[in-house]
């Protein structure tokens, strides 16, 4: 069952006007290993989650995006100790599953023979590039005060990654092409979170999941259990 995958990063000692320095940090370290440069939106909660934002901008995708130090201090022009501020910005992975359309890694129209056979065999003899899947991460630095102080538990910076399903895909049988995109999504993953946490001085990091387990265990699981059916 598809989990939501955070990282949450501490920071002992953190003054709040500290704070923007930390977040353009982890922003940029998303550049190096696969995300945006840019950043989609910017939105400040007050309080807690079920307050309504105090702000709240949508720059765009890709280059219509803002830079991150633009970004950050727009949003941060309000600093409060008890604000949550989220920046959304794109990463992309490696699709498990082929798309709709496709047959055996080509797209069905060649597959089904609508070119003629010169045609045909040039398309196949060619690789196609392996399909990427461009999500939105929530990069989000949480005030002391904010939600009862949850930044004690969740980090003062936290990453919602979104459904882990890229990096475990537990819903399908892995063929060797699929486990092999498993395995890159994960190794970019380890990477970047290990970028993270050098650029932004991170003194802990925890990648967790609302389930409570830990990727790395769930990952052991899954691939155990392929292995063992593979058998």
């Amino acid at each position: 069952m598809a989990d939501t995958l955070y990282l949450s990063l501490w920071y002992p000692n953190l003054r709040l006007d500290a704070l923007p320095e930390k977040l353009l940090a982890v922003l940029g370290a998303f550049a190096a290993h696969g995300g945006d440069a840019r950043v989609y939106s910017a939105t400040v909660w007050p309080l807690n989650w079920s307050e309504s934002p105090v702000f709240q901008r949508l720059y765009g995708k890709g280059e219509q995006g803002a830079e991150p130090a633009f970004a950050v201090a727009e949003a941060l022009e309000l600093l409060h100790d008890d604000f949550a501020y989220e920046f959304q910005i794109g990463w992309s992975l490696l699709e498990i599953a082929p798309p709709q359309g496709f047959v055996d890694g080509c797209p069905r129209s060649l597959a089904v023979g609508d070119l003629g056979d010169q045609e045909f065999n040039r398309a196949n003899s060619e690789p196609l590039a392996t399909p990427q899947v461009s999500r939105m991460v929530r990069v989000t630095g949480l005030g002391p005060l904010f939600d009862d102080g949850a930044c004690e538990t969740e980090g003062q910076i936290r990453v919602d990654f979104g459904s882990d399903a890229p990096f475990l895909a537990e819903d399908l049988e892995l063929d060797s092409d699929a486990a092999r995109r498993v395995e890159e999504n994960v190794r970019q993953l380890v990477e970047l979170t290990a970028a993270i946490e050098r650029a932004s001085g991170a003194t802990a990091r925890l990648l967790w999941s609302e389930l409570g387990e830990s990727l790395a265990s769930r990952l052991a699981a899954r691939l155990s259990a392929q292995l063992g059916g593979a058998n």
